[in-house]
């Protein structure tokens, strides 16, 4: 295996880093990147590089004192969450590059109060992964595929691919990433870190490219549990140190429920790990109520009310989003439709734009259709899916493996998951949680995730951090080019 600069990284935790520079973190970090992003493993997780970002650190070693609780310390953010400086948001789009935001999204200002250094773009599924229902994820037109970092030719899946697998291979200690349904717990479980898709608005979506409001989030991707939470604190609306919940005793007298089928039973490997992270929760304290069930499963897998709502959210979203950048050659969703089509060879070689030609269609958010579904999808989700099942067994969280081991990357026929956990929480607008549970056939990682009612994210990351002390330690990716099976 090669030798990449500063390999300690991709393990290093937030501890760990504060003995250096703002100016020394920020050049060990770039030296990993230009190292690993382009060349070597090709991993194309960041898609540009903040060009201020040692001025920046240089001004941070000044100061006299702290900024804040990440002073010092390099961010990446997803390229579809607005920076007012030189760097573009693109959402991974082409047409996007004409010029940059004009002003920081709200959770960037934050993170610019709490001391952290912006260091760039993370690489996406482009759009979020919503232009196709085949596109593969981790593929953008501007950052083209982004590669797992533990075995190159897996999915890093999405949309977050590159926040997570930048965070796994040590190009930054600190992500963020955005989740509308799975985007940034399943980037977290097949690439082996932590992630954290908080309660509807409890960071704010202004500056952030939409897909659709009623379940788009911002969230952390980190090594730690402890990790993740210390950025969430600072992503918030309201400061708050979620750092204090992370006791690695926080599996005793908690209450959970075992997800089954279908939120497990479709991936041997996933079940295997699944089954050994149950045990380890029963033995450091926990109390299972197994299994339980979630009512309305298979309502919300079939019922197509979720895909409804984001059609016709994205279109509203996105035509109130684009008007508000300057220097673009696309205002609205009709005019970008158009703009892939005269660029389709270099905007859609592999997948075309069928999600974005159906929101085009929708008759806007007092649409009757739109209405229904909308009440549909909270009542599928909230009132009879996750508040009845934790109400009638008195739960604390519920628990189920987040996704399968990645595929392999097929740009041509898409991506091919087998399963995974994370739609009741984005329906309904509640946390969830993804940690490692371990590898399968030693290579792949596989997450579990945790998720509960709106706000219990104190109680999520307790139980993660208990969790957390008696599960494994995850290990840094290897890079392998593929797996072997003989």
């Amino acid at each position: 295996m090669a030798r990449f600069p500063h390999p300690e990284l991709a393990a290093a935790s937030l501890a760990d880093l504060r003995r250096f520079s703002a100016r020394r973190l920020v050049e060990m970090h770039l030296e990993r990147i230009q190292a690993m992003n382009t060349q070597g493993p090709e991993l194309r997780a960041v898609i540009e590089l903040n060009p201020d970002a040692l001025a920046i650190a240089e001004e941070l070693d000044a100061a006299t004192q702290p900024r804040g609780p990440l002073h010092g310390i390099p961010v990446l953010l997803k390229d579809n969450i607005d920076t007012g400086d030189r760097m573009l948001t693109t959402a991974g789009s082409l047409a996007m590059t004409g010029a940059p935001a004009p002003r920081d999204a709200p959770l960037v200002t934050r993170l610019r109060e709490a001391g952290a250094v912006i260091l760039g773009k993370a690489n996406l599924s482009e759009w979020a992964n919503f232009r196709s229902s085949r596109s593969a994820s981790g593929w953008s037109g501007r950052g083209r595929q982004t590669r797992n970092p533990h075995v190159l030719d897996r999915s890093p899946c999405g949309s977050s691919s590159g926040s997570a697998a930048a965070v796994a291979a040590g190009f930054a200690p600190l992500a963020v990433g955005t989740e509308t349904d799975g985007s940034i717990v399943c980037p977290s479980s097949v690439n082996g870190v932590v992630g954290i898709k908080p309660t509807l608005q409890l960071i704010s979506q202004r500056g952030i490219i939409p897909i659709a409001a009623s379940q788009d989030s911002a969230g952390p991707h980190a090594r730690s549990v402890h990790d993740a939470a210390a950025l969430l604190g600072v992503l918030t609306d309201e400061p708050h140190d979620f750092t204090q919940y992370c006791d690695p005793d926080g599996l005793r007298g908690a209450r959970i429920g075992v997800l089954r089928k279908p939120y497990a039973g479709y991936s041997e490997h996933a079940d295997r790990l699944y089954e050994a992270a149950l045990s380890a929760m029963g033995a450091a304290g926990a109390e299972l109520v197994d299994p339980v069930e979630l009512a309305t499963a298979e309502e919300m897998r079939t019922s197509g009310v979720e895909l409804t709502v984001m059609e016709h959210e994205f279109k509203a979203g996105l035509d109130a989003y684009l008007p508000t950048r300057t220097g673009l050659s696309v205002r609205s969703l009709e005019e970008l439709i158009a703009w892939n089509r005269e660029h389709a060879a270099e905007e859609m070689p592999y997948f075309r734009q069928e999600r974005f030609e159906a929101a085009q269609l929708t008759e806007g958010l007092e649409a009757e259709k739109y209405l229904t579904a909308r009440a549909k999808a909270g009542e599928l989700s909230r009132q009879k899916g996750i508040d009845a099942v934790m109400h009638e067994h008195r739960l604390d969280a519920l628990v189920a493996p987040t996704r399968s081991p990645a595929w392999v990357i097929d740009p041509i026929n898409g991506d091919r998951g087998l399963g995974g956990s994370s739609q009741p929480a984005a329906m309904a607008g509640y946390p969830i949680l993804s940690l490692p549970m371990g590898l399968a056939l030693g290579a792949l990682p596989v997450g579990i995730t945790i998720f509960g009612r709106a706000h219990s994210e104190p109680a999520l990351i307790r139980i993660a951090a208990g969790l957390e002390a008696v599960l494994p330690k995850p290990e840094a990716p290897r890079y392998v080019p593929h797996l072997d099976c003989p």
